[in-house]
């Protein structure tokens, strides 16, 4: 699995001796870790070598990362540990209230302030792995997913609950690309036995509710609550039944990408929320700008920091809003999305491998728009204007090209009762075809879908191998000069033709179980930047 993915890949890479543990111990931090740290670290490869930077740890590893009442610990330079029987979101909160209670011991003492991470695996699947390393060769029978074990204490919880009935639930018409748009709608069997996969997450995740709490609990006692962050996030959303989807993840649909971050700590306004568009690759940047750590010199970070305080985040310029005038701080728009290889769904009635699994997605979200927009390795394109269709069942790639994307013009309220069109042609834009048409007329036509198509190419195009500030500003390498900050920007006419002719377009060579770059298709190269060639320098 090293030219893949998981642990052995980050080691190969090079990175075990310089990511975020190991600058915040240079910047004086004790640093504990609880929980699952990597995909592919097992019981063979945990000290091959050990995951450097921490001052305690104990890792959960494969083949027993997910297993509720058979998991397998390891602690700091310790042999491996299986605690079957037990349960192990009990049995790690066990471990992260010792580290904590040695953080906080080492704060008094010596004053050494600390980091710790606790990352339970609930309420994910209790997962079987047949094998040591789930690898390239992964099978149907590699592994066996059944619904999340609640503690006994939980298992009586929640027992009219089940999954919402979104728009997008058991749909009666398929939807999505690959083998997503292949799928059959489910039977009432299925229905009601991801009901009940839905109940057991909850039940799963009461046990994690009861750690926080206990661990809030310690830092109120030791009287530093006061003075520490404390960040609730995860590492992935979860589908189950939308787009007629069995219990899973992986996708670049809503579900499976848009995650809780909650933050609680000095200076964080209470109760305050913000929609400004974040992503993982804003964490690291993040805790380096709480702790005062830094990274080396030379480290180009893909993302930034994201502004927790009451003044910064009033000081930031929502994206798609004009920022040239202002004296407030201009955030991205987008995230990039991307999955190689295969998927399997969770569950007794998913347990089927779906290959070629490989996209390039992008969601961006401006004051006018919200899109997604993904690539799949088989040449197959999806596109959801996610303003006025919020569950993302109408794939507006498919649609006539010179149809005009509807774009908001309101304050961003909720959309979700609303029913209309989410295009309209040029020469037909009747009223008339509109079902519930919203008050105020809240929604202008936009741009047509030839016209937008190329900027969101475009800005895939470098997203997908892009490095520091790229990343963060990648329209400056699109069109230099500062003046184009987002897609609102580049949606300007004087700019179609270098959309339209010089841009190659995101595709693939082939489909991989992993990221290949020689499978990865046009890369982004500078020197076809706007304004690199005479015909499209001129204004």
């Amino acid at each position: 699995m090293d030219d893949i993915g998981g642990y052995p890949k980050f080691v190969s890479q090079g990175f075990n001796d310089n990511y975020l543990p190991v600058w915040l111990q240079q910047a004086g931090y004790g640093t504990y870790y609880v929980g699952k740290l990597f995909n592919a670290q097992t019981v063979k490869n945990y000290n091959s070598p050990h995951a450097a930077g921490w001052t305690g740890s104990d890792f959960l590893l494969d083949p027993y990362t997910y297993r509720y009442l058979n998991a397998t610990f390891q602690r700091n330079q310790n042999e491996p540990v299986n605690y079957e029987g037990q349960y192990a979101t009990d049995v790690l909160s066990e471990k992260a209230h010792g580290f904590l209670d040695d953080a906080l011991k080492e704060l008094q003492d010596e004053g050494t302030p600390f980091f710790l991470t606790v990352a339970p695996t609930a309420p994910h699947s209790d997962v079987n792995i047949k094998r040591d390393l789930i690898d390239g060769n992964f099978t149907e029978t590699s592994n066996v997913q059944s619904p999340p074990v609640p503690a006994e204490r939980h298992k009586h919880l929640f027992a009219d609950a089940v999954v919402p009935r979104t728009p997008n639930f058991n749909p009666d018409k398929p939807g999505g690309a690959s083998w997503i748009s292949k799928l059959p709608r489910q039977n009432q069997s299925n229905v009601e036995f991801n009901d009940h996969f839905y109940r057991s997450r909850l039940r799963s995740l009461q046990a994690v509710d009861e750690m926080i709490d206990s661990l809030v609990t310690r830092l109120t006692d030791a009287r530093v609550l006061d003075n520490t962050f404390i960040v609730y996030s995860t590492d992935n959303g979860y589908t189950i039944g939308q787009h007629r989807r069995q219990p899973g993840k992986q996708c670049a649909f809503e579900q499976d990408i848009n995650v809780p971050l909650i933050v609680r700590g000095p200076g964080v306004p209470e109760g305050a929320s913000t929609d400004i568009v974040t992503s993982h690759t804003d964490i690291a940047p993040t805790f380096l700008s709480l702790t005062g750590a830094s990274a080396p010199v030379d480290f180009d970070f893909d993302g930034q920091a994201i502004p927790l305080t009451r003044s910064l985040l009033e000081n930031i310029v929502p994206a798609g809003v004009e920022a040239r005038a202002s004296s407030g701080t201009s955030r991205s728009e987008h995230v990039n999305v991307e999955m190689w290889g295969i998927i399997m769904s969770e569950g007794k009635f998913g347990s089927v491998l779906y290959p070629n699994h490989t996209y390039k997605a992008l969601r961006l979200v401006g004051s006018e728009y919200s899109f997604l927009y993904t690539v799949w390795c088989s040449g197959e394109h999806e596109l959801y204007n996610m303003k006025v269709d919020p569950f993302q069942m109408n794939n507006l790639y498919n649609s006539d090209w010179s149809a005009r994307v509807m774009l908001s013009r309101g304050s961003g309220e909720d959309l979700v009762n609303y029913s209309i069109p989410l295009a309209h042609t040029v020469d037909s834009p009747d009223a008339s075809t509109h079902d519930q048409e919203p008050d105020n007329g809240r929604y202008d036509a936009g741009p047509t879908l030839s016209q937008l198509l190329p900027r969101l190419d475009a800005l895939l195009l470098v997203l997908k191998s892009c490095v520091g500030r790229q990343c963060t500003h990648p329209w400056e390498s699109l069109l230099p000069g500062g003046r184009v900050q987002n897609l609102a920007d580049a949606l300007d006419s004087k700019f179609d033709n270098f959309f339209y002719k010089r841009l190659e377009k995101i595709s693939f060579d082939r489909c991989e179980k992993g990221y290949i770059f020689n499978s990865e298709g046009p890369m982004w190269d500078n020197k076809h930047a706007y304004g690199m060639v005479d015909e499209v320098a001129a204004e």
